[in-house]
């Protein structure tokens, strides 16, 4: 799998990009997360090496310790020019011996591969019939600085350079955010006492650098900052089924701020005191109502906000009272990517804790944090008072997502295909479900199309969607979690003005939703499951 996917990416974009170059070969970084599979950190690195000394690639740029964070990988790119680079992750996904381990290819803006590139890529690899690699090839991944090899390649020399990930990704942060205040929120006289879960992925060195060195926060502040290869037995996956160390120490009271990253840094997750939790929807969208807390946006300015389609509509409410557009994207940071690229959107997020801007093109777990930081110490309110006040003056977007996690991808295919021809039938327009005292009518029904309004580019069956007249929602997705197992998601949404009615627990808002979505679905009789494996 590693060769394949490494030797069909940069022969194609090396390929591309080589021509632009004002000689010496592209320029590729390569890192990962401390995920190790089925090979070590060493030796996965060293494979990349070794293949890309044949190719149209004369520089490599490398992590020190071949580790990199996936937001510092898209900083390096755009700050380098670099022609792309290759991140080795399970994202956050179990780790380890039997677990995930994925090859992922930014390109030269350092984001995700669009679709055109990726099936392009698919389709070179189906015409291959050999490779060359130099296996000998030796570098000391722990050393900064450049390395230089004379082999039997265009280039001469051929240069591998291995560089601080975090000091360069800590400086175009400085750039961001007013480290002054955010400090004084951490070590000032009325000082907030902060908890930050790296999950034992690659986000240890980051929280420990920029959080409690740079920032001021007490190293104890930090837990699970060591990355290990299994992450330590645990899914390193930001929610509150296994972010539990996080959860459990919040509850106490001790702790104002709470923050989980998942295992390669883009995903996050934030808790207030007693274990309060913010929906990755209402985060994206607080975010989005106070970005003049943060000096970038009020130098760049704010052009629009970008959403994927399973996110709830918290976002939308937002936009329509700062009179700034908003475009519903499918899932995939890719999409959002070309909205950047062409200066419409400054703000993205996906409802799996996913957030970034345009100061990159990923999501970025750490620069998320760095807002809320930025939000507290700028409002003076905690982490409860800001999601109500907002609440308040937006309105409440109750959510909830089911995974059903390592399905068949048969039945996950058969439930989708049943599934959408029921919805998409003239039949079930305007069909009416009566649960307990609700009664929901059906307005609309599709599959999610998207086309990009920068390229025109269509892309079909992102998710099935059912909203009701009262804007309620009920979407199904499916997403193949590898090659063998398959995930199936449902998300249910209802929003409610009346401030009287925020308190209620988003279960028991949602529970006449989820009950028809299981009825139509049958997922639970057609899986033997008694119910999803995750609730966020």
């Amino acid at each position: 799998l590693l060769s394949c996917a490494v030797g069909n990416t940069p022969s194609s974009s090396g390929i591309a990009q080589e021509s632009q170059m004002a000689g010496g070969g592209a320029v590729l970084s390569i890192g990962q997360d401390i995920q190790g599979c089925f090979r070590n950190r060493d030796e996965t690195c060293r494979v990349c090496k070794s293949y890309y000394v044949v190719i149209l690639i004369g520089r490599l740029v490398i992590g020190q310790n071949g580790i990199l964070s996936t937001p510092a990988v898209s900083c390096i790119i755009r700050k380098i020019k670099a022609a792309g680079g290759i991140i080795l992750t399970a994202s956050h996904s179990p780790g380890g011996p039997g677990g995930e381990f994925g090859v992922k290819f930014e390109v030269a803006n350092g984001g995700p591969a669009p679709d055109i590139v990726s099936d392009k890529i698919y389709q070179i690899s189906k015409t291959l019939e050999e490779y060359a690699i130099c296996p000998d090839l030796k570098v000391d991944l722990s050393r900064l600085g450049r390395q230089e090899f004379d082999l039997e390649n265009k280039f001469k020399p051929f240069r591998v350079e291995i560089v601080d990930s975090v000091d360069i990704y800590l400086n175009l942060l400085r750039s961001i955010f007013d480290f002054n205040a955010i400090r004084n929120l951490l070590t000032g006289p009325n000082q907030i006492k902060i908890r930050i879960d790296a999950m034992n992925g690659v986000m240890g060195p980051y929280v420990r650098r920029i959080l409690c060195d740079e920032l001021g926060a007490p190293a104890n502040s930090a837990i699970n900052c060591i990355p290990l290869e299994d992450f330590g037995g645990q899914p390193p996956d930001p929610n509150l089924t296994y972010a539990t160390a996080l959860l459990e120490a919040m509850r106490g009271g001790e702790y104002g701020f709470g923050a989980a990253f998942d295992a390669d840094g883009d995903r996050y997750m934030i808790l207030g005191q007693n274990g309060f939790f913010v929906n990755a929807s209402d985060s994206l969208a607080i975010i989005a109502a106070n970005l003049s807390c943060i000096p970038y946006f009020c130098q760049m300015g704010v052009r629009g906000f970008g959403r994927s389609m399973p996110t709830s509509t918290a976002l939308d409410k937002v936009a329509k009272v700062m009179k700034i557009p908003v475009y519903e994207t499918p899932t995939g940071w890719r999409y959002f990517s070309n909205l950047m690229d062409s200066g419409r959107c400054s703000l993205c997020g996906e409802e799996s804790f996913g957030t970034g801007s345009d100061h990159l093109r990923e999501k970025d777990g750490l620069w998320a944090v760095l807002v809320w930081l930025s939000i507290l110490a700028a409002r003076k309110q905690s982490v409860e008072e800001i999601v109500r006040d907002h609440w308040t003056k937006f309105g409440r977007h109750y959510y909830c997502r089911f995974d059903y996690e390592a399905l068949e991808p048969r039945t996950a295919y058969f439930i989708m295909r049943d599934l959408e021809a029921l919805i998409t039938d003239k039949s079930f327009s305007h069909q009416q479900f009566a649960v307990g005292n609700n009664i929901y009518s059906v307005e609309r029904t599709d599959s999610f199309e998207y086309i990009d309004p920068v390229d025109g580019t269509v892309t079909k069956r992102q998710g099935l969607r059912i909203i009701f007249s009262d804007a309620s929602r009920l979407i199904f997705r499916m997403s193949a979690s590898s090659h063998v197992r398959a995930t199936l998601r449902i998300y249910a949404e209802s929003y409610e003005k009346d401030p009287s009615q925020h308190n209620k627990e988003p279960q028991a808002v949602l529970s006449p939703l989820i009950a028809i979505a299981l009825k139509i679905s049958q997922i639970h009789e057609r899986t033997g499951r008694k119910g999803p494996t995750v609730i966020t």
